[in-house]
């Protein structure tokens, strides 16, 4: 067992640590939810990580993403979160996709090789096609729903997609889900805190995105814990 894991060994036991290295995980989307999310699976030691974004550092991003500083804006998302695991796992079997998702390459990418996906996208076209292709595939999938406009770390927890509520963009999910056909399956990361609708901006629509929130530095690392451990806690069971 590798030096940097003699804390985990105790926690998870020699068999939870090879279940982990074991483990394949896809993680799409690096922002502020799913940098954290990808860190703390690697820091766990899951053994095999694929992990997407099209994106660049943005000067905005330096407020809750986990690769975003100063020094690194306008380097890819996948290039610094994929140095930083390695970083972290040397062993880490790591595949890096520079690229935004579109419905075809969802379907692509998606396949039983993963143990588990995790949907950290914030645009609903892109994510939607991400939960539709892991259900037709029967790939287990954990979905991060609306982080912006909120500030209680209380009021995150994770449910079925079904039994959300007050979070409009797991709403707006649930119905887009319920025309595919899905109304239930789907392991949902979300708040029950209301957003703040005065910190609302609208964009041009971009990559799938009309408008976003205002943010904070903990609540999207929140979301993404919330996601890595839900993985983690199926993995040492599985």
């Amino acid at each position: 067992m590798a030096k940097w894991q003699e804390r985990a060994v105790l926690l998870f036991k020699e068999e939870g640590i090879n279940k982990l290295t074991n483990a394949n995980v896809l993680v799409v989307g690096l922002g502020g939810v799913g940098s954290f999310a990808a860190e703390f699976l690697a820091r766990a030691g899951v053994g095999k990580m694929t992990i997407v974004d099209g994106d660049t550092v943005d000067i905005t991003n330096i407020n809750r993403q986990l690769p975003a500083l100063h020094s690194t804006v306008g380097e890819p998302k996948v290039k610094i979160v994929g140095d930083r695991l390695l970083d972290i796992n040397p062993e880490l079997k790591l595949t890096r996709i520079e690229e935004f998702l579109s419905p075809e390459r969802a379907f692509e990418l998606v396949t039983p090789e993963f143990d588990y996906v995790l949907d950290c996208i914030d645009s609903v076209t892109p994510k939607l096609n991400l939960i539709v292709a892991a259900k037709r595939k029967k790939v287990r999938v954990i979905s991060n729903m609306g982080a912006g406009g909120k500030y209680e770390a209380s009021k995150v927890t994770v449910r079925d997609i079904s039994k959300t509520e007050y979070c409009p963009l797991a709403k707006n999910m649930r119905k887009r889900l319920k025309a595919e056909g899905i109304n239930k399956g789907v392991k949902a990361v979300y708040s029950i805190e209301r957003p703040d609708a005065s910190s609302v901006k609208l964009t041009d629509g971009t990559n799938f995105k009309k408008s976003f929130y205002g943010t904070n530095s903990w609540m999207p690392a929140l979301f993404g814990l919330h996601a890595a451990e839900t993985v983690i806690k199926y993995l040492l069971k599985k």
